[in-house]
C-alpha cells in the first residue's frame, strides 16, 4: 500500500504524514494481543510512523511496538520509530546510554529513527543531554535527535550545544483547542525544516461530538475523526500522532489519508474552534 508522506529537510527524508501514538492511558499486559493487532494493522495501512517512550506503560509500549514490527514483517527502513528518554535519566552520559539501550532492547532494534528528550525538569542539564544525544547520532544508534514539550526559546538553546547535527523533530501538544504553538513553535519548525509531531490531536475525544464537524464529515463521506486528522495533515510541518489500541480504531484513523479538505472547509473548521469543544 502506498504511504502518504511529507518531506523534512532536517531529516533529509520523507516521513509518513500520519503517525500512531502509544502513550496515554496505561495499557495492561492482558490487552497485549489487541494492541499488537492494532499496531500491525496501522503498519499495513501505511501509518508507518510510531511514537513511543520508555515511560509509556512502564516500557510495555516499546515491547509491543517491537513485537508489532516483527509480526508485520516489512522492511525496517520503511518505518519511522520515535522514542523518548525520561528526564530523570538525563543525569549523565552513562544513564542516557543505558536508557537508549533499554529502549532498543525492548523493541528489538539496532537504532531508532529519532530520539527525543521527553520534557525538561528544573535541574535538567540540557547541554549535557543534547551533546550526548549528538554522540549517539554520530554512532548511528539514532537517526536524528529531537525534543518534546519545548518552547522556541528552549529549542534554540538546545541547538546552540550541537556541532555536527541539529534538532530535527519537535513533539508538542497541539489540537484545535490547544493552539498556542500556531504562533510560535509550528512556524519555527516550518521555517527550520523540522518535523512537528502533534500529540493528543483528538483531545481524548472531546472534539468529536459537534454539529459543525458532523456537517463537514457528511459532505466528504468521512467520520469526524478523519476530518480532524485531515485538518492537521493539511498543515506544514505537522504530523498528528493520535493513539489507538484497537484494530477498528486504527482503520478509522487511516481513512484520514489519501484525500484533502478544500481550503474553504479547512478554514471553516479552523475559524470555529470555540464551537468544536
Amino acid at each position: 500500500m502506498a504511504v502518504e508522506t511529507k518531506y523534512f529537510s532536517k531529516l533529509g527524508r520523507e516521513v509518513p504524514a500520519l503517525g500512531l501514538g502509544t502513550g496515554g492511558r496505561r495499557t495492561e499486559r492482558s490487552e497485549e494481543k489487541t494492541w499488537l493487532e492494532a499496531i500491525v494493522r496501522a503498519l499495513e495501512l501505511g501509518i508507518r510512523l510510531i511514537d513511543t517512550a520508555e515511560i509509556y506503560s512502564g516500557g510495555f509500549a516499546e515491547e509491543v511496538v517491537g513485537k508489532a514490527l516483527r509480526a508485520w514483517g516489512g522492511d525496517r527502513e520503511d518505518v519511522f520509530i520515535v522514542t523518548k528518554i525520561h528526564p530523570r535519566n538525563l543525569v549523565d552520559e552513562g544513564s542516557i546510554r543505558r536508557s537508549l539501550a533499554g529502549s532498543l532492547e525492548r523493541m528489538g532494534l539496532e537504532y531508532v529513527d529519532s530520539y527525543l528528550i521527553h520534557w525538561l525538569e528544573r535541574d535538567t542539564d540540557l547541554k549535557l543531554a543534547v551533546k550526548t544525544l549528538e554522540k549517539l547520532w554520530r554512532e548511528g544508534l539514532v537517526g536524528s535527535i529531537g525534543v518534546s514539550n519545548f518552547t522556541v526559546e528552549k529549542i534554540e538553546e538546545a541547538r546552540t550545544y550541537l556541532n555536527h547535527t541539529d534538532i530535527a523533530v519537535v513533539e508538542n501538544r497541539y489540537s484545535l483547542t490547544h493552539r498556542g504553538d500556531e504562533e510560535t513553535v509550528i512556524p519555527y519548525c516550518r521555517r527550520e525544516g523540522m518535523m512537528y509531531l502533534a500529540y493528543t490531536p483528538l483531545d481524548k475525544g472531546a472534539l468529536l461530538e459537534n454539529r459543525r464537524l458532523d456537517e463537514v464529515a457528511r459532505k466528504y463521506g468521512k467520520t469526524p475523526i478523519q476530518v480532524l486528522l485531515n485538518w492537521y495533515i493539511n498543515i506544514e510541518p505537522v504530523v498528528p500522532i493520535p493513539r489507538a489500541s484497537r484494530r477498528e480504531h486504527v482503520e478509522e484513523l487511516a481513512g484520514a489519508l489519501g484525500w484533502r479538505l478544500s481550503r474553504e472547509d479547512w478554514e471553516y473548521i479552523g475559524a470555529h474552534t470555540d464551537q468544536l469543544s
